[in-house]
């Protein structure tokens, strides 16, 4: 089984991260430095079904199937992830720390099985390294919101 973990420093404090990571009007807004995803039908409670919208490519429609595990605002917010229908869930766990420079969020994805899903976590660590390291800091950055 694969997985991985990104860990990332942020000098907001831990409401105002909480916000950008599930507020359906800005999560797409530092998702977009990916294949970009907005989710729909999304609210972080516990057994809600959700869905990632991006831009389709060659052997995937665009749409990630969701469904919240575990929800404790503004630490911890889990989630199933699925590419297909038909796959077996992987799962996605944001953890917020408050740290006296901020917000610490450590960003986990496990559950990938075989050679297909080693593939799928080389793939969606790279995207989501850069979604946390430049998307991610530009929304929080941002005093319009």
């Amino acid at each position: 089984m694969s997985e991985f973990e990104i860990v990332r420093q942020y000098p907001q404090p831990r409401p105002r991260v909480w916000r950008a990571l599930t507020d359906p009007a800005l999560v797409p807004r530092w998702t977009s430095t990916g294949r970009g995803g907005r989710p729909e039908g999304f609210t972080p409670e516990v057994g809600t079904r959700f869905r990632f919208v991006g831009r389709p490519v060659p052997g995937w429609d665009g749409i990630v199937r969701c469904e919240i595990l575990a929800a404790d605002a503004p630490e911890l917010l889990s989630f199933s992830w699925r590419n297909q229908e038909a796959d077996r869930p992987s799962t996605v766990t944001y953890h917020l720390d408050e740290t006296p420079a901020g917000t610490r969020l450590t960003y986990r994805h496990t559950g990938f099985r075989g050679a297909g899903g080693f593939f799928m976590a080389r793939l969606l660590h790279r995207v989501r390294r850069r979604m946390l390291t430049e998307g991610l800091p530009g929304v929080l950055a941002d005093s319009g919101w």
